[in-house]
């Protein structure tokens, strides 16, 4: 029984986002910049290799939540 809670604790641990390195907090506001976009630079997470980009706001009002795999190219978009 103990086996089992134990499990059970270890699968219901959310996953902990990495710490970003400021060369790549730079590229990925030069991307955002050349996008007409910003955002706060300290909503990027990195989680499973996977850098999630919260409250991006772009030229014209438009706010996405954005995704980028580890090359930074872009694999998801989300309005807000």
């Amino acid at each position: 029984m103990k086996r089992l809670i134990a499990a059970g604790l270890l699968l219901a641990t959310p996953a902990f986002a990495e710490e970003v390195d400021a060369d790549t907090v730079a590229k990925i506001e030069a991307m955002l910049t050349a996008m007409d976009c910003q955002m706060d630079p300290d909503d990027i997470e990195l989680e499973d290799g996977v850098y999630d980009l919260d409250d991006v706001m772009c030229k014209g009002g438009q706010q996405f939540d954005l995704k980028l795999d580890a090359d930074l190219n872009e694999i998801d978009r989300k309005a807000e």
